[in-house]
């Protein structure tokens, strides 16, 4: 009789456990972290002050004590020590503001407030100034709930000179799974300057020195070859069948010339900015793929394999391109030597891997496998991924509607051409410089009229 009390107690708990996880539900569901935020913010240094403002979605700012009516709207009356709260526990300990390279000291909150998710007060930096530290607070007949509304603040450092070099660590990671900051930096009399970056980027510098953009833009570019996997297959398609300097330089020069054309050709918008062009680029990276390791099985003709390579590496250039276009807002005044920068970066990525990988073809050749099956072997595989990613790429391709071809896009595309004949003549007197590869019959290359060594 006893164990039958038990579980029917048991059970009752059950159910009062099962219904207050019910009816909390929606309070926890509050406290998720959002998919994605967005803060905008302006940085303005002046004489020995530097001010922050930013805009901040209150709903990421989470377990904090907030003062609202039974109704669930927020007590205006009450409501700023919360918002203290929630300035100095996400926000001003979080972001980094340096000068010439010396983190500044934890800001002075000179006003926070909170605003209606429609103000258009953070359109420009004196509005924006002038609503969060002098604008009217909304009253007690505003009706709104604490998800919907946005955190005005307003932050200000000591500093020695408005001319200094400053730089922004955002830091604001923590806000949401995604964190967008839209930064505008003015120093006085120079032109504001536009940010739009990730909360988790790293250090920024709002007004880089040449050197700076130069360092940046080449780790950037070395990066991006160690990163793009099919760049790197590519680049295993061009190794495989040499085995000597001469006639892999020509080669790597003539693809390097190529992507540096539609590289630079792109930062300087002669590249379409339709929607369907990113996916066209990737699949034609990828098809490159696939056509290099077929020529690998069948047999290359090395001494006309630069032409083929330059006319990929114009693709790849357009590839690199993409990257490049959301990193051209780091490059400050410094255009010209931010893309040299990363293509020199592009180049020693690809040497290091020439490096790497030309000794180990060799060494997996010599004691592992014949070479002339280790190279059908091993472009089959890399065909076998390439057209994977190609019919993959392909199928997001022809979602796209192709555009209409204006008179625009013809003058563009007339530029465009110019610049790849001039780079194919200059590639074409630089092969007749270095020479024509030979394959000797062992160990160079392979075709249809050589025999194996296995």
């Amino acid at each position: 009789m006893s164990s039958r009390v038990s579980a029917s107690k048991l059970l009752s708990r059950l159910a009062v456990v099962a219904a207050l996880l019910i009816l909390l539900a929606p309070a926890i569901g509050a406290h998720d972290v959002p998919n994605e935020v967005t803060v905008s913010g302006f940085v303005r240094p002046q004489g020995q002050a530097l001010t922050v403002l930013l805009r901040v979605p209150l709903k990421s700012l989470r377990d904090l004590d907030i003062p609202t009516y039974t109704s669930g709207f927020l007590d205006f009356s009450r409501v700023d020590r919360a918002l203290n709260d929630a300035t100095n526990l996400w926000i001003r300990d979080y972001i980094e503001l340096y000068e010439n390279g010396q983190r500044l000291a934890t800001p002075v909150t000179r006003a926070v407030r909170v605003s209606l998710p429609g103000d258009r007060s953070f359109d420009d930096y004196d509005t924006a100034l002038a609503n969060t530290v002098t604008g009217p607070r909304l009253g007690q007949e505003t009706q709104i709930y604490w998800e919907q509304g946005m955190l005005d603040v307003a932050l200000e450092y000591a500093i020695t000179s408005e001319r200094s070099d400053f730089s922004v660590r955002p830091g604001l990671s923590r806000l949401g799974l995604q964190v967008n900051v839209v930064l505008r930096f003015q120093q006085p009399g120079e032109t504001e300057r536009a940010f739009d970056i990730h909360a988790d980027t790293g250090i920024v510098h709002l007004d880089p020195r040449w050197h700076q953009a130069f360092y940046l833009f080449a780790r950037e570019g070395f990066f991006h070859i160690l990163d793009g996997t099919d760049h790197l297959l590519f680049l295993l398609c061009l190794v495989i069948p040499f085995r000597r300097l001469r006639g892999l330089a020509v080669v790597v020069t003539s693809f390097t010339i190529a992507h540096s054309v539609t590289l630079i050709s792109s930062a300087y918008g002669m590249a379409p900015d339709g929607l369907w062009f990113a996916p066209l680029i990737e699949t034609l990276i990828a098809i490159s793929i696939v056509y290099m390791a077929f020529e690998n099985i069948v047999g290359a003709r090395l001494e006309r394999r630069w032409i083929v390579t330059f006319g990929f590496g114009l693709v790849h250039g357009f590839g690199f391109s993409f990257l490049l276009r959301e990193r051209m807002q780091f490059a400050g005044d410094h255009l010209v030597s931010s893309l040299l920068a990363f293509n020199v970066g592009v180049e020693a990525g690809q040497l290091f891997v020439l490096i790497i990988a030309v000794p180990l073809l060799a060494f997996i050749f010599r004691f592992v496998v014949a070479e002339r099956i280790g190279t059908i072997l091993m472009s089959a595989l890399v065909a076998h991924t390439a057209w994977h990613w190609a019919t993959e790429r392909g199928s997001v391709l022809v979602g796209y509607r192709w555009p209409e071809f204006t008179i625009v896009d013809a003058g563009a595309l007339l530029r465009l051409l110019t610049v790849i004949v001039a780079a194919g003549f200059v590639m074409w007197l630089l092969s007749l410089w270095i020479g024509k590869p030979k394959a000797p019959p062992e160990g160079e290359g392979f075709s249809p009229r050589q025999s194996s060594d296995g």
